[in-house]
């Protein structure tokens, strides 16, 4: 699984996009069902001229459609929109729609893996309870938990149990969905000779997770990527750690608390 992905969440010029961030170096892709973008990713690949196995593609299932025979049936329509043969990671995309769904859903997503349709399986915006629940049933750990992460939005007991059950960690809306004007980071930024976006990418790549930063733009596609020819220090990182709000510092959904 690469370090660094591509979010294509609200990306309304999908295609371009993401031929425009494979140009870039990226080679992981951040889709869901509910994006409406999986046929635009597909595409995206076939047009780049790149190797199916060479990218690293997840897609993942709302809970509106969770469900046994349900999830079985969005799989195949996923893999029909990206004209795959596989994915390679298939997450739950949200734990709203109850314990009995949830595990009916990963259930089904085991049995897809058996059968050879997706390679990995994980979950998204699972809290503690939710992991529990899937160790408590006796089914094999989700390979990722896919949750808001910056420095605003640190959800350190989660992180915490993910990182002693070997689970990856992956951080979506790294950039805080565009609100980088806080001071701390434009002076880490500054002495660095960086932008905010990429000190706050390198931030999650340092904490040991995987960032998926999204942009429709081709230069920020571009300057998101270039995040390995600088180190934040100790002291940089202990800034950035210090301005955690908790769950008051989400800027999303965040739905980890869901019954």
């Amino acid at each position: 699984m690469p370090l660094l992905g591509f979010g294509v969440y609200q990306n309304y010029n999908t295609m371009p996009s993401v031929v425009e961030a494979f140009k870039a170096g990226y080679r992981h892709v951040d889709s869901a069902q509910v994006y409406r973008n999986e046929a635009h990713v597909g595409e995206a690949l076939r047009a780049s001229g790149l190797n199916r196995a060479d990218v690293f593609i997840t897609s993942k299932i709302q809970s509106k459609n969770h469900g046994y025979e349900s999830t079985l049936e969005k799989l195949d329509e996923s893999l029909a929109k990206f004209q795959f043969e596989y994915i390679d990671l298939f997450l739950i995309h949200d734990p709203l729609s109850g314990a009995e769904k949830r595990l009916a859903t990963y259930r089904a997503l085991l049995d897809a893996k058996s059968a050879g349709k997706i390679r990995t399986i994980g979950v998204s915006n699972y809290g503690v309870k939710h992991l529990l629940e899937i160790k408590n049933s006796g089914l094999e750990p989700p390979a990722v938990n896919q949750i808001e992460l910056h420095p605003f939005c640190q959800q350190n007991p989660i992180v915490e149990y993910c990182e002693k059950n070997d689970i990856v960690v992956q951080a979506y809306s790294p950039l805080v969905r565009g609100k980088m004007d806080d001071p701390v980071f434009e002076n880490i930024a500054k002495r660095h000779n960086k932008d905010p976006a990429q000190v706050l990418i390198r931030w999650s790549l340092q904490r040991g997770w995987i960032p998926l930063p999204k942009s429709a733009t081709p230069s920020r596609i571009h300057s998101n990527a270039e995040v390995y020819d600088f180190a934040l220090s100790p002291e940089d990182m202990a800034q950035l750690d210090a301005l955690d709000r908790g769950k008051d510092g989400a800027v999303t959904w965040n739905p980890v608390d869901a019954e």
